[in-house]
């Protein structure tokens, strides 16, 4: 099955696309929409039409957690943006995890060679790809955790 992951932004949105079977992930692009644009109208409508472009069967939105795990003003916002895309695309959305998402992606650049501006333009995707990785993860565990063990006596 494949998802597309949204890590909302301010001024730019990442968008990453990967295989819930295989669970590759790869960055799909950044959406240079801001988010107060149309009260977040026209962001939601391009993040429909990549999930469409994708051919995306569930989305993925990274959430922003406080490092307590608690919930601020930014989680409250994202969860609003994540239901109004749900609406939109009448796809299943997942919310996931994002802390650290933006630093791995740094750390994945630093080797790069590209430029500031490239990877200023390439950071968000990255990031939405760390976001839809952990997904995938998360969902094995569970799935692990699920599966009843053969050797052990009923």
């Amino acid at each position: 099955m494949r998802l597309l992951c949204v890590d909302f932004g301010d001024q730019r949105t990442g968008l990453a696309t990967g295989d819930m079977i295989t669970g590759l992930v790869s960055p799909a692009g950044v959406l240079e929409i801001p988010v107060r644009i149309e009260g977040g109208a026209a962001l939601i409508r391009a993040c429909a039409a990549a999930a469409r472009e994708h051919d995306a069967r569930a989305l993925v939105v990274g959430l922003p957690l406080n490092m307590d795990d608690s919930e601020g003003p930014r989680a409250r916002l994202v969860r609003g943006l994540a239901q109004r895309l749900c609406d939109a695309t009448g796809l299943e959305v997942h919310l996931q995890d994002e802390r650290l998402s933006s630093v791995q992606a740094d750390w994945t650049m630093q080797r790069s060679g590209l430029s500031r501006g490239q990877k200023k333009s390439r950071r968000d995707a990255l990031a939405a790809a760390t976001i839809l990785g952990d997904f995938f993860a998360r969902q094995r565990t569970q799935a692990t955790r699920q599966e009843p063990n053969e050797d052990r006596p009923d």
